[in-house]
């Protein structure tokens, strides 16, 4: 398994409606609404880094509202 984290930035309040959006997508097993540099933060745990990618590019960013992502994947 393969783990990482999105970092999403939302567009003015929709950092709420975003989350539960990002929290029905396949591979995402965690999400949080959070303070800081962005709003929210998914955990991944897919089978491989084209897993990631596919969650990450294709559906998180895919979702309207969605100003930017960061993705890290766990070397661990």
């Amino acid at each position: 398994m393969v783990r990482a984290y999105v970092m999403v930035k939302a567009h003015t309040s929709e950092a709420d409606r975003l989350l539960r959006e990002v929290e029905a997508i396949d591979g995402v097993v965690d999400a949080a609404v959070v303070a800081g540099d962005v709003d929210l933060i998914a955990t991944l745990s897919v089978d491989s880094p084209a897993d990631v990618k596919a969650v990450s590019a294709d559906s998180v960013q895919g979702i309207d509202g969605v100003e930017d992502t960061r993705t890290y994947v766990a070397m661990e």
